[in-house]
């Protein structure tokens, strides 16, 4: 689906990281993501877009 909506344990899933971690993330506005009823959303497609850019960041001799 190309519009598909994430829960945070959705994200932190995907991520690969805590709950914890994606929520602190997400309220740093480290992360893409929206509040829908006072719970967090995220398009996938906007994650994988900061995943791309994220990797553009950091120097493949540092990975």
């Amino acid at each position: 689906m190309q519009d598909e909506i994430l829960t945070m344990k959705e994200v932190a899933e995907y991520l690969k990281l805590t709950e914890k971690t994606a929520y602190r993330l997400a309220a740093e506005g480290k992360i893409p993501g929206f509040k829908a009823g006072g719970s967090w959303r995220f398009r996938k497609v906007e994650l994988n877009k900061w995943i791309q850019q994220q990797e553009k960041r950091v120097p493949n001799d540092e990975v």
